[in-house]
């Protein structure tokens, strides 16, 4: 299965002034790494969960500069040397001479200083040592302190980890996902989702359950996977980035399950509320929608092929659109078997198989339009059908698009013959006065919503006009009735 592209909402990070004359050296990463612990420990301390959040986002911004030595001297300094937490992720971290020590070129004018066990501070020191090691492709100590972070996360239950806790809970799955071993953590996964939904942990349910789809569909499991997701409690999304997983998920599972519409309507959803920065995962979304919406029948525009920076991965999709769009079967198998590792990659082979039927009955509409009379035998010819009975397929082939309405046609068996019916004067039919209708309702629909929406003054409509108002009201229509009546009496 293809790797998720992850979706951080770092940042961007403002761009440097013009170095002055005499311009400040940079502080180390180290110093950087203190500053986010200061952050973590003024969100714990005041229970802001956003400043836990900013430090995470933060720590992504760092992510490529941080080195063996900053993670270890950052482990000495925000945990107590005597702790078990200290002991397990120094033996991880690999050494580095000592000699190749980053210095501040300028010490701060202020020491930063934290206060030793937060359990805050403690889960990110795991979360720290656990990127560094994905990244140095040290997978097999990532595995084990991924192991152990998880084993502390469970007799924790503090609001202002569970923010930390999705991010180990993700890395956790990834280490897996890289050594292809998904399918030892999943039941560890699944207590974990339990322990999230009885801690009320809301945006850790919202990552498990990703995690657990992912799971599931890492190894083809689409019934289990559906059965979790109807199953698992659903609530108002508190991570877009989890929230366009879902979708995504949810769009994969429905198209293997033939539920085109809601597919098309998830994986396009997920597609447009991903972020811009997301390029790898809007192009695994705009992939699944291209089949899906080749296997509703419908064509899609040439626009979404060519999205900046998704021509070249969208390429082989485009040409199987085409071979769609003219109903050459040839064509589609010279594509099918041009891309067929693409394909494979991607996990959309078996639904490229499932297309052929498309590009069939698309060719027959062709020929349909074509020809008023037309034998079975060019048909299979045209289709370029190759099984051992080509007339016997195309007759069968004519029988069931007529059958569904796909052409309007009738067949001389007697013969060997299709013979088209004339298309007569659409605007004779009922079919616009139907659309009409519909668009008519939409209108209407839209109208009461919006009449719905719109604020009125409290109970207005149960004010009781006051006995002055009432006087001058009936004054008022005496008046007129009057006036009336000597109109009346002019006409005579």
């Amino acid at each position: 299965m293809p790797e998720d592209v992850q979706m951080n909402d770092s940042e961007p990070q403002s761009a440097a002034p013009a170095p002055a004359a005499a311009a400040a050296p940079a502080l180390s990463t180290l110093h950087h790494l203190k500053e986010i612990a200061s952050v973590i420990e003024a969100g714990s301390l005041s229970k802001e969960v956003r400043r836990i959040s900013r430090a995470f986002r933060l720590t992504v911004a760092l992510r490529r500069r941080l080195a063996a030595r900053d993670v270890s001297a950052f482990l000495a300094f925000a945990l107590p040397a005597s702790s078990e937490a200290y002991r397990r992720l120094i033996a991880l971290v690999p050494k580095e001479d000592d000699t190749e020590m980053d210095v501040d070129a300028v010490a701060p004018a202020t020491q930063i200083s934290i206060k030793h066990g937060l359990p805050e501070i403690e889960i990110y020191c795991y979360l720290l040592a656990l990127i560094f090691l994905i990244d140095q492709k040290k997978y097999d100590e990532a595995k084990v302190c991924a192991s152990v972070s998880i084993a502390r996360l469970k007799n924790l239950n503090r609001r202002t980890v569970d923010v930390l806790a999705s991010r180990l809970y993700f890395y956790y799955s990834y280490v897996y996902e890289l050594t292809n071993s998904l399918a030892e953590i999943r039941g560890n996964l699944l207590a974990l989702h339990r322990m999230a939904t009885l801690h009320r942990d809301e945006l850790g349910q919202e990552t498990l359950l990703n995690l657990l789809l992912r799971n599931y569909l890492h190894y083809n499991l689409y019934d289990q996977a559906e059965k979790l997701r109807s199953k698992a409690p659903r609530f108002e999304a508190h991570s877009n980035q989890q929230f366009c997983r879902y979708l995504f998920y949810l769009g994969k599972i429905r198209t293997i399950q033939l539920e085109y519409t809601g597919a098309k309507e998830s994986l396009l959803q997920a597609a447009r509320k991903a972020p811009t920065t997301a390029r790898g995962f809007r192009i695994q979304c705009n992939k699944w929608a291209i089949i899906v919406r080749l296997l509703l029948g419908e064509i899609p525009e040439r626009t979404v092929f060519m999205q900046k920076g998704m021509k070249k991965a969208l390429t082989p999709y485009f040409e199987l659109t085409n071979a769609v769009r003219v109903g050459d079967l040839e064509l589609f198998r010279t594509v099918a078997d041009k891309f067929a590792s693409t394909f494979s990659a991607d996990r959309t082979r078996n639904l490229i198989v499932r297309l052929r039927h498309n590009v069939i009955r698309t060719g027959l509409r062709n020929i349909s339009i074509s020809y008023s009379r037309i034998s079975l035998a060019d048909i299979a010819k045209k289709l370029r059908l190759d099984s051992e009975n080509p007339v016997a397929d195309a007759e069968s082939i004519v029988a069931k698009a007529i059958r569904d309405g796909a052409i309007d046609a009738t067949i001389d068996h007697a013969n060997g013959w299709m013979v088209s019916k004339e298309t007569g004067d659409v605007y004779s039919t009922n079919e616009p006065q139907i659309a009409f209708n519909s668009r008519i309702a939409f209108c209407l629909n839209m109208h009461n919503e919006a009449v719905k929406a719109m604020r009125f003054p409290p109970n207005s409509h149960k004010e009781k006009e006051s006995a002055e108002k009432r006087r001058e009201r009936l004054q008022q229509e005496e008046e007129l009735a009057k006036h009336m009546a000597e109109e009346e009496d002019d006409d005579f």
